[in-house]
């Protein structure tokens, strides 16, 4: 796997995994602090958080092997920081600047990493489904021993495009895991507005299994995860599993949950944030939270100083990676801007 960059500081790998995993998402919610602050400041065009939600991806990202393709919406950040991703890179992208994958030419943060097969993220909700499908089938006919995992999330699922791709998967036994986040709402209506039942329950009626798991706890998510891909690679065919989670957050920073969303159940499941249960699990000393605080303030401090003094792309570029054989119209438009 070949990075662009490292991390300025690796953290040290815990014989405990559930130790690890909560360093990852001690930094993952301090990148979420800190992109939210770079929004507001106007140093950064916008954000999708995932407070709350750490330990389903997390989890996930633990889970998957190295040849594994990953389809995911706008929370799944952690997956690509698990895989090896630099906390810089994340930053590169967010301020879209030379060293962005896609050279600012997507919105933040809709990230792409094809050296750990992370396929760019896009606004439209549910379409990564049917191309997760098709990457699947067309891994297996190449002979490649991989497994795909797609995310989408609870009002994502009532998508036709997800319907669409678990009926196809299922009817090829597609090597692909549908990860639904359920973290209670769509944007503003919750999910017994959209729902009646779970929505594991669907996958059955389509021909193939659908698990329900707590998507606070990692490893819980793990392994539930690993199952489900092994099967997958191994000629099973799909799984859908359904995390339950909660989003603590806005569900972006154009969004203000206090006008739609009950304070006294936010306040039931601040209760049960994944870093304080797995805080808690691991019995950990004041001291020894203070310092993986102390350590992911610190890498997340030194990514921001570094992708926000990178110069911004040439506005030529943006001229560039759309067509084989330019457009004369483009070519002359390029021209007059002082690309050529």
């Amino acid at each position: 796997m070949s990075l662009s960059s490292a991390p300025t500081q690796d953290p040290p790998v815990a014989s405990d995994p559930l130790r690890q995993m909560y360093r990852e998402m001690v930094l993952m919610r301090e990148i979420n602090h800190r992109a939210i602050l770079l929004q507001r400041q106007g140093r950064i065009g916008s954000w999708l958080g995932s407070e709350g939600q750490e330990a389903t991806a997390v989890g996930a990202g633990h889970a998957l092997t190295p040849g594994d393709w990953v389809f995911p919406t706008y929370r799944e950040h952690a997956v690509a920081l698990v895989r090896g991703v630099p906390v810089v890179n994340l930053f590169h992208h967010l301020f879209g600047n030379v060293r962005d994958n896609a050279r600012g030419r997507n919105l933040p943060p809709e990230y792409s990493f094809r050296e750990i097969n992370f396929v760019s993220i896009s606004a439209p909700v549910g379409n990564q489904a049917p191309q997760a499908v098709g990457a699947a089938i067309a891994a297996r006919k190449r002979g490649d021993d991989v497994a795909v995992l797609t995310f989408f999330g609870d009002g994502t699922s009532s998508e036709g495009d997800i319907y669409v791709a678990m009926d196809f998967a299922a009817r090829f036994k597609a090597p692909v895991v549908f990860f639904c986040q359920n973290n209670g709402w769509a944007i503003s209506v919750p999910t017994a507005r959209q729902v009646a039942g779970s929505i594991a329950d669907r996958a059955p009626s389509l021909g193939f299994g659908g698990w329900r798991i707590d998507g606070n706890d990692p490893l819980e998510v793990r392994d539930a995860t690993r199952d489900a891909l092994a099967k997958a690679r191994s000629g099973g065919g799909p799984t859908l599993i359904e995390a339950m989670t909660y989003r603590l957050g806005a569900h972006s920073t154009s969004d203000d949950p206090t006008k739609y969303r009950d304070a006294g159940e936010v306040q039931t499941w601040v209760e049960r944030d994944p870093l304080v249960l797995a805080s808690e699990k691991l019995a950990l000393t004041e001291a020894e939270e203070a310092e993986v605080w102390d350590w992911a303030r610190n890498e997340v401090q030194q990514a921001v100083a570094e992708a926000e003094n990178t110069p911004l792309p040439p506005v030529s570029d943006m001229f560039e990676g759309v067509y084989a054989r330019m457009p004369w119209h483009l070519a002359e438009q390029r021209r007059l801007k002082g690309g050529d």
